[in-house]
C-alpha cells in the first residue's frame, strides 16, 4: 500500500515546492519449526543461538535431548519511507520500521522498533542519526538464510542508535560511527544492559573502508571491505565488600539476626575491546556468494559467544578489580542462486572460543562461556509467486560444550547438535 502526500503551494512556481511523501511497505510473515532438541534462543524459539548442552539426570538420561516446535508470526513487519524537502543543500529522508516481535521474551507479541533515522545526502556525503544497522553489519554483503537470526551468533547482527557519517571517494566508501546500545546490549554484573556503555561516556566507535564495483552491462557486482570498532565499558561505579559477614546469635533462647556490614568504594575500573571484520560479496547474472568473518574481543552484544571476565583483583581491600576480553574468531559463507521465482541456498559458519590474554579468576560476563566451538550448516529452498514468498531451510548448528579453563579456553569439549527444520511464508504489500 503507497500513500503520497504532497505540499499544497498557491505560488505561481510550482517547481520549486518541496514534495513531502509517505509509502507504506512491509509483509505477513508466519513460521512453523521444529527442533530436535533444546536450544539456547530467544522469543519462543524464534531466533536460535545454537543447541543447549547436555544436561543428565540421576539415571544418566540427557534432559535437555527432548525436541520441540512451534507457530509464530511475531515476525510480521511494517515500514514507512518518508521523503522531505531539501536542507542545507542535502536530500531528506526518513524511515520507521517495526515488527511485533517484542523486546523481551515477557513482551512478545507487541511492537518492536527496529528502524527509525533520518538522512541528509549531499553529493558525495550522507549524515545519518537514529536507530539502524551496526556499521559491521554490512546490507550490501550479508548472508540471507530463511532464519530470523540472519547467521548469527557467526556474523555481527544488531541495530543501535547511532550517528554515522558516509563519504563516498569513487568506488570507496568510508564509514565512521559513534554508537549506543538499546536492544542489544552488552553484559555485567546486573546482566545484560546499556548501562555499562552509558557510564563510560565515551560512544562505542566503528570504522569501515568499503570497496564496491558494478558492471551493468554484464550485470555483477563485486563488493569487498573491513571494519574496526572500539567498545569500552564500565562494569561496575562502586564495589560491595563485606566487612562482617550476617550472623545469629541466641539471647533468651531467642535468635537475633545480624545483618552483615557492607561497604561502597568507587572504581573506575573498565573493560576495553576492540573488533574487526572483513566481507565480501560477488554477485553475478545466476548466483550471489558472500563470505566474512569476525576477530575481536567482547563480541556478546554483537548476538555472538564472547564477552568479558574478572582477570584478577587489584586492590582486595576496596574490592576494585580488572578485566580481561574473551577474543571470538568467526568465518561464514553464503552461497545463492538468482531465479526469480525458484531460488537455492547454503550458509555455512564456524566460531571458535580463543579466551583471554591472561588467566581469568571469574565470574564471566560473556554467551558461551563454556563452548569452545560452534558451526552451521544451513541449505534452504525458496518459492516466489508474485507477492508470496515460501521459505524452507534446513539448520544444522553444533555446539562443543566442554570444561572452561583459567585463561578463558574451554578443554575436554564435546559435540552436541541440532537440527531444526523450518517453514516460512511471507506476504508482501
Amino acid at each position: 500500500m503507497t500513500s503520497g502526500v504532497m505540499a499544497q503551494n498557491t505560488a505561481p512556481d510550482a517547481k520549486k515546492t518541496p514534495s513531502f511523501g509517505i509509502t507504506f511497505s512491509g509483509y505477513i510473515n508466519s513460521d512453523i519449526f521444529f527442533d530436535t532438541r533444546q536450544t539456547v534462543m530467544a522469543r519462543e524459539g524464534q531466533w536460535l543461538f545454537y543447541p543447549e548442552n547436555i544436561k543428565l539426570d540421576p539415571d544418566g538420561k540427557d534432559i535437555n535431548a527432548k525436541g520441540t516446535y512451534n507457530i509464530l508470526s511475531i515476525q510480521t513487519r511494517l515500514r514507512i519511507n518518508i521523503t522531505g524537502p531539501d536542507v542545507f543543500n542535502a536530500k531528506t529522508s526518513g524511515l520507521v520500521e517495526g515488527e511485533f516481535y517484542g523486546n523481551i521474551n515477557a513482551n512478545i507479541n507487541s511492537f518492536r522498533l527496529r528502524h527509525a533515522f533520518v538522512k541528509f545526502n549531499w553529493a558525495k556525503t550522507e549524515l545519518l542519526m537514529g536507530q539502524t544497522w551496526h556499521p559491521m553489519y554490512v546490507t550490501d554483503c550479508t548472508p540471507e538464510p530463511v532464519s530470523l537470526n540472519g547467521g548469527a551468533p557467526f556474523i555481527i547482527f544488531t541495530r543501535n542508535p547511532q550517528v554515522r557519517v558516509t563519504q563516498q571517494l569513487g568506488n570507496f566508501k568510508l564509514i565512521l560511527a559513534a554508537i549506543s546500545q538499546v536492544d542489544v546490549t552488552s553484559n555485567g554484573p546486573d546482566g545484560p544492559s546499556p548501562k555499562y556503555l552509558r557510564n563510560s561516556i565515551v560512544p562505542e566507535f566503528a570504522f569501515q573502508l568499503q570497496y564496491r564495483l558494478i558492471n551493468a552491462a554484464k550485470k555483477t557486482e563485486f563488493t569487498i571491505g573491513a571494519s574496526i570498532d572500539y567498545l569500552m565499558l564500565t562494569p561496575r561505579l562502586g564495589t560491595d565488600v563485606v566487612k562482617k559477614p550476617a550472623f545469629d546469635t541466641v539471647v533468651n533462647n531467642i535468635v537475633v539476626h545480624h545483618d552483615a556490614v557492607v561497604v561502597n568504594y568507587k572504581t573506575t575500573s573498565k573493560s576495553i575491546a576492540l573488533a574487526a571484520n572483513f566481507f565480501s560479496r560477488l554477485k553475478l547474472p545466476k548466483v550471489t556468494m558472500s563470505m566474512g568473518g569476525v576477530y575481536g574481543g567482547n563480541c556478546y552484544a554483537f548476538n555472538m559467544i564472547g564477552g568479558y571476565a574478572v582477570k584478577s583483583t587489584i586492590d582486595p581491600v576496596r574490592g576494585i578489580v580488572d578485566y580481561a576480553t574473551i577474543t571470538t574468531a568467526s568465518v561464514w559463507a553464503d552461497f545463492k542462486t538468482n531465479g526469480t521465482k525458484w531460488s537455492t541456498g547454503i550458509f555455512g559458519g564456524f566460531s571458535k572460543n580463543l579466551g583471554a590474554d591472561a588467566d581469568v579468576s571469574g565470574p564471566y560476563y560473556s554467551r558461551g562461556a563454556n563452548i569452545d566451538y560452534l558451526y552451521r550448516v544451513a541449505p534452504r529452498l525458496i518459492l516466489m509467486v508474485s507477492k508470496l514468498k515460501f521459505a524452507s531451510e534446513l539448520d544444522y548448528t553444533v555446539a562443543a560444550y566442554g570444561k572452561t579453563t583459567g585463561k578463558g579456553l574451554v578443554s575436554d569439549s564435546k559435540e552436541v547438535g541440532n537440527l531444526r527444520i523450518l517453514l516460512g511464508v511471507y506476504y508482501y504489500f
